[in-house]
């Protein structure tokens, strides 16, 4: 039911795109912007369609992360801070409507403005936008978040400030930015970057800052108490300024959000189980059917709640950076992939529950499909012949293992790769052409365990192969440190992606981020046809080029070989305290992001 409640959605937003494409643009202020076409909320709404206007407010949700952090700064490449601070604590100037590919709606700005061409785009603040210490927010804040966060903050944010020509105050309360390129998605981009306040940094050093200084935003929420590297807690502001906007209406409706942080998985599932944690989301099928009957979920106090969602499975495996010698051959990557024994694991880990991401774009509309590049996806294809690697034109299928352990036919197949490669077994040991053994290191972050099992069942593999990789576990920070370095050479690797596809592209896979430290590229790949096809799919002019050129950069990235992809998760398990609600209609991005903080309350009457 819930791939044809997507194809339905799919083919709706495709007539949506399209008569936005024939129709006009706007040509006057406006409460909100899509991507392509209008968006779907009329000017006068009251609520987003996923938020309930009744919800109580009260009540606190309790939740885990394995790992630690050092900053409480999430605006900067330097330290490890909460995934869900920068979400939680900071506005923008405009919100996002997750029940729509990508359309967002006036937050801190009351109206935004584009012409035609969308070579530029203005915004005008609303009047009573306000940082939780009660100071306005002024076009002199917007302008500097803007400027510190393109020249000083993480890499997620320099590519757009990099696009934009001008930054100019046009009004008391309003402020125009003009680009140097033709990117119409530039002004969605903008209006999502996190506003802080500059008064606060007059005296600070913004790119040092750690546990010391705490950013100052204008979001509902504030960081009142944390412990280093044990817990973090964000309190509602009682005076915060948006509470009767109706994109807020239904939203932050808790009083506490805590973020408590564990050791290892299973010491963060002992906590659900004693009451420590009131909500935790399970990855593992088999264990959501088989563990998941302790006490308080057979008292009631622990309800199980499924959550569907119609977005692309993005990737999730161990990545191969192809900035080192050992990966930088496609036979090589190809080999790790049939030495990667997906049946066998699946069985072993998830009772066989689970299925295993095909593309980067799986579960969608935007995913490659099987048998060879037909139509206008192969026209997207062919100028790139020359570079492509077996497969994209072709049609390519990951290697399937015949569910033994040993998988001896997969096994030969990676011999018959890395011997292609210049490898042979000697002794007992794969060896390169200069004699030395082929090795590699596997990099975990402490604590998953799962992962580390997975990492074992594949080491048994590889040893059949005469390869013995180091598996090193290290303390989260320094994981991401190291990963930020792109100092590995396989590591778990997590890249969500979304139905509407656009610049953060270039930061996941564009040329440009593999040599820029702290960028999402970190598999390192370089090519001419990932990037063109990134262009093509800013630039397309109809439903039918986006989703071919969509499908097409899937190809291109599916036979690069660069992730061992694992388990598909096409909804999210999540156990949680009887009174933690959560609205009937659920956004088509399913549980994404903050979905569950930001319009999940509080019922004390269950």
């Amino acid at each position: 039911m819930a791939a044809l409640h997507f194809h339905n959605f799919a083919r709706g937003a495709a007539l949506a795109l399209l008569a936005g494409l024939a129709g006009p643009a706007f040509a006057e202020p406006q409460h909100g912007i899509a991507m392509y076409g209008d968006p779907a909320l009329p000017p006068d709404f009251v609520a987003l369609p996923y938020a309930n206007p009744e919800a109580p407010q009260g009540g606190r949700i309790i939740t885990a992360e394995v790992g630690s952090f050092d900053s409480l700064n999430p605006h900067i490449l330097k330290g490890s801070t909460p995934w869900a601070l920068r979400f939680l604590a900071y506005e923008s100037l405009m919100g996002r409507n997750w029940n729509e590919p990508f359309s967002l709606y006036g937050l801190l700005a009351e109206s935004i403005e584009v012409p035609e061409d969308r070579s530029w785009v203005e915004f005008t603040l609303r009047e009573e936008a306000a940082f939780s210490d009660g100071s306005p927010v002024t076009v002199e804040d917007v302008m500097w978040s803007y400027e510190t966060l393109g020249t000083e903050g993480h890499p997620r944010y320099r590519g757009a400030w990099a696009k934009v020509e001008t930054m100019e105050q046009t009004g008391p309360r309003s402020l125009r930015f003009t680009f140097n390129v033709e990117d119409r998605e530039l002004p969605l981009i903008l209006g999502l970057r996190p506003i802080l306040k500059k008064a606060q940094w007059a005296e600070a050093e913004f790119t040092e800052s750690g546990l010391d200084t705490i950013p100052l935003g204008t979001a509902p929420y504030v960081v009142s108490d944390f412990e280093a590297g044990r817990h973090v807690t964000l309190t509602r502001n009682r005076d915060y300024w948006g509470d009767d906007l109706p994109f807020m209406n239904g939203q932050a409706n808790l009083d506490e959000i805590r973020m408590e942080f564990f050791g290892d998985a299973q010491a963060m599932f002992e906590a659900l189980k004693g009451g420590i944690i009131n909500s935790h989301r399970e990855t593992n099928a088999d264990k959501w059917e088989t563990q998941y009957d302790f006490p308080a979920v057979e008292r009631g106090e622990i309800v199980k709640s499924v959550i569907p969602h119609q977005r692309p499975s993005g990737m999730i495996g161990f990545v191969m950076n192809t900035r080192r010698d050992q990966f930088d051959d496609w036979r090589v990557r190809s080999a790790m992939l049939h030495a990667f024994n997906f049946e066998f694991i699946n069985d072993a880990m998830t009772g066989g529950r689970q299925e295993r991401i095909t593309s980067y774009f799986s579960n969608s509309i935007l995913g490659m499909t099987p048998g060879p590049a037909e139509g206008r996806v192969r026209e997207y294809l062919e100028p790139y012949a020359d570079e492509l690697l077996p497969g994209a034109l072709e049609g390519y299928e990951l290697p399937k293992g015949d569910g033994s352990a040993r998988n001896r036919g997969n096994i030969r197949k990676a011999i018959g790769l890395m011997e292609e490669a210049g490898y042979t077994i000697e002794d007992g040991v794969m060896t390169g052409p200069d004699g030395q053994p082929f090795s590699f290191e596997i990099l975990l972050a402490q604590g998953s365990q799962e992962n580390q099992a997975v990492i074992d069942i594949y080491v048994q593999a590889l040893e059949r192969m005469g390869i013995t990789p180091k598996i090193t576990a290290i303390d989260p920070a320094q994981h991401t440190e190291r990963l930020n370095a792109f100092d590995f050479d396989m590591a778990y690797y997590q890249r969500g992606l979304s139905l509407s596809p656009g610049n953060e592209q270039k930061l996941y896979f564009g040329a440009e981020a593999a040599d820029q430290e702290g960028s999402r590229n970190l598999m390192g790949v370089k090519s001419a046809a990932v990037d063109g096809l990134i262009d093509e799919m800013l630039n397309a002019g109809s439903t039918d080029d986006f989703i071919a050129a969509t499908q097409a950069l899937d190809r291109v990235l599916t036979t690069g070989r660069y992730v061992i992809p694992v388990y598909q998760w096409n909804v999210s398990r999540i156990a949680h305290a009887k009174e933690l609600s959560y609205p009937e209609t659920v956004p088509i991005y399913g549980d994404w992001f903050t979905w569950q903080t930001d319009v999940w309350w509080w019922d004390e009457s269950k």
